[in-house]
């Protein structure tokens, strides 16, 4: 569908979160190592699940290691 590409674009910072959630880092982990408060990571993530379309971190991370190759 057109402009689908346009919602899976993660930012940078979004593509961090992504990854980090993937690998099991916790909300409060990833918090910390990337020194930002909990809400922002909370907020970054449910962006993230939005504009993937997943709903569940197995999901995130099939996605996410789908990406890796391409």
């Amino acid at each position: 569908a057109e402009g689908w590409g346009e919602e899976m674009a993660l930012s940078p910072r979004e593509s961090e979160i992504a990854r980090l959630l993937a690998d099991g880092l916790s909300r409060p982990q990833i918090a910390k190592s990337l020194k930002i408060s909990p809400h922002t990571v909370c907020a970054l993530s449910t962006r993230v699940y939005r504009k993937l379309g997943v709903r569940t971190r197995a999901h995130l991370a099939r996605v996410m290691l789908g990406t890796q190759g391409a």
